[in-house]
């Protein structure tokens, strides 16, 4: 299967489906993590139509995530900033790709508007893949099931304190922050691949 992983420099889901034995690429305006040669550094948009089975896409989710919608009421010129983060994502849902999925944290009731109201399929977090950490994360579907769970950790997580089952949220600032929160689990990769490389 050609597999295409948008929005990804860290080669986490592109080097899971390769492990399974896919044709799979990365693409990202950055430079791969990895120093890979199945990646390709440049706008996603630019390779769309070049006959991918299945994508998943990961576009940036500044000005989407619900966590940060106050922000657009501080600072008018997100409306800008997430009117065209609004544009790549329709543009990623509504390609032509027979097997998509386009993932993001759960949204603000702008960005939904913005996407046609089109809801996510489903919500996934780390511990039911093997992590001991809570992340919300939304999965747009087309023509791909659900993703089932393969090791459930919730009972070990939520006796965790708050601060380590939410990692991400309280790393201290630094110029690689986004770039950690950004990077896909390995177990949902790995879940990924399995599930959906048929």
């Amino acid at each position: 299967m050609k597999v295409l992983v948008a929005c990804e420099y860290s080669g986490r889901v592109r080097e899971a489906f390769r492990a399974k034995g896919h044709d799979a690429w990365s693409c990202d305006l950055l430079e791969s993590d990895d120093d890979s040669p199945y990646h390709i550094q440049g706008d996603v948009r630019d390779i769309l139509d070049d006959g991918w089975d299945l994508m998943i896409a990961h576009p940036p989710c500044t000005y989407f995530a619900n966590s940060g919608v106050s922000w657009l009421h501080k600072d008018p010129t997100r409306w800008d900033k997430l009117d065209k983060a609004a544009e790549l994502f329709n543009l990623l849902l509504d390609c032509d790709i027979p097997l998509k999925c386009i993932e993001n944290p759960i949204p603000h009731k702008y960005a939904i508007s913005r996407i046609g109201g089109r809801k996510y399929t489903q919500i996934i977090q780390p511990y039911q893949f093997g992590h001991k950490e809570t992340k919300a994360t939304c999965l747009w579907l087309q023509g791909l099931p659900k993703l089932e769970p393969t090791t459930d950790l919730k009972d070990e997580t939520m006796a965790l304190p708050k601060n380590v089952r939410q990692r991400l949220h309280y790393l201290p600032p630094s110029p690689d922050r986004w770039k950690i929160r950004s990077t896909t689990y390995q177990g949902i990769a790995d879940a990924m691949a399995e599930q959906w490389g048929i």
